[in-house]
């Protein structure tokens, strides 16, 4: 899948960063995702309900969510993990910014295989690919068995996927991302269908709407854009602008026929 991936809260940029630099694509973004804060705090309401005393965040990014559950359920630690260093750096600080250093850890290395769970409450927002061989194909059946391995009995998984809202023509396809394919993902019903499967009843479903979709993909190239308009003959500016371009021409290939899909799923027995 493209760029979809679920997680922050208003990025700022790295310290010590080149003023005159292009802002990276998603600084100021609230959620690195379409989801709108309602829609999280309903979210870990829900979580935070349920008590839990581990939460693990796959893919965790920053973990903005995650930091919002600990947050909610002061008796809970975290775990969240990821690859990539310079997100889980903003992360300690975050955490720290918020007096929650000594209730998370952020572990940089790939989610494949990981033998960090079981854990009462597992995050999993637009990273399922951490949990596929990198190598092999992405499967959201995988994802969801490797899930059901990852939470305790009585816990909680919520999962933000992609599911198809049509199923999408060759001209759509020829649209979105290199190499996409009918077969990246499946129908709603059929992504809940691969949950019960995988042996979970689907405790709450939900969709990304319309407007949680244009705020965040207008969100996400936003301050890259102001900065193209100011600097259009910046040694990095056909650099920025070729790459600002290609992915808002992935964003319109696939607006109105990807979704994204929030499951909150309960283990079954």
């Amino acid at each position: 899948m493209t760029e979809p991936k679920i997680d922050s809260v208003n990025t700022p940029s790295p310290a010590g960063a080149d003023a005159s630099a292009p802002p990276a694509l998603g600084t100021g973004l609230t959620f690195h995702g379409p989801l709108s804060e309602d829609r999280a705090a309903r979210m870990i309401g829900r979580l935070a309900a349920a008590s839990p005393a581990t939460v693990l965040d796959i893919g965790c990014g920053w973990g903005e969510l995650l930091l919002r559950v600990l947050d909610a359920a002061p008796e809970a630690k975290g775990l969240g993990i990821d690859i990539n260093g310079a997100d889980l750096a903003l992360g300690r600080r975050l955490a720290a910014e918020r007096g929650l250093a000594d209730r998370v850890e952020y572990v940089e290395e790939s989610g494949f295989g990981t033998t960090r769970g079981p854990a009462d409450a597992v995050l999993c927002l637009g990273s399922g690919q951490a949990l596929c061989d990198p190598e092999g194909p992405y499967d959201p059946a995988v994802v969801l068995r490797e899930l059901r391995r990852l939470v305790r009995p009585g816990g909680r998984v919520v999962l933000g996927e992609g599911f198809w809202q049509r199923v999408p023509t060759d001209a759509d396809l020829a649209r979105m991302w290199p190499g996409a394919g009918v077969d990246d993902h499946t129908t709603l019903d059929g992504l809940v269908d691969l949950a019960i499967e995988a042996g979970f009843r689907p405790a709450w479903i939900e969709t990304a709407s319309p407007e949680e979709w244009e705020e965040f993909e207008s969100g996400y190239r936003h301050a890259t854009e102001v900065w193209l308009a100011a600097h259009p003959d910046h040694p990095l500016a056909a650099e920025t602008r070729a790459r600002v371009d290609r992915q808002r021409g992935q964003w319109l290939g696939y607006r109105s026929v990807l979704g994204i899909a929030y499951l909150t799923l309960v283990p079954v027995g």
